[in-house]
């Protein structure tokens, strides 16, 4: 053997090394390649999905829109109706209640007036000096 023949070995034994190696490294490169169209295609079908899921929020939230500007109209509505019910309220107080109070002390008057014709001549049955004596008087006589 001579010295061609020993680097024609080593350049062959160095070749199917580097063919090992190659095949090695290819095998998770292969794997690699398949992994990243899975998750290519994974992409995809979340995209693919998740867009008519989005455009149903959008719908849906355009209506709950509309659902909130009938619920402000309505309540715009119902502070309108208490603000009416207020003013109403402090009109019928003033056009009515004075009156009424009046009607109501005009006829306790007559009442009290009635009530102290019957007993006794109109003498006031309350606590002033004349009741005080006649009583006093009618309990010395027992």
């Amino acid at each position: 053997m001579t010295l061609g023949d020993i680097g024609d070995v080593a350049g062959l034994i160095a070749a199917i090394a580097f063919v090992l190696l190659v095949g090695f490294l290819a095998v998770p490169l292969w794997k690699l390649g398949r992994l990243l169209d899975e998750a290519r295609l994974s992409v995809r079908d979340v995209t693919e999905h998740s867009v008519p899921i989005l455009d149903e929020a959008a719908s849906t939230v355009a209506s709950a829109n509309t659902q909130l500007v009938k619920v402000d109209t309505i309540t715009t509505s119902a502070a309108s109706v208490s603000e009416n019910v207020s003013a109403l309220t402090g009109l019928y107080a003033a056009t009515l209640g004075k009156p009424l109070v009046k009607v109501a002390a005009f006829s306790y008057g007559v009442r009290q007036a009635f009530g102290q014709a019957r007993n006794g001549g109109g003498r006031h049955t309350g606590s002033d000096t004349t009741a005080g004596t006649s009583t006093g008087a009618s309990g010395a006589g027992a």
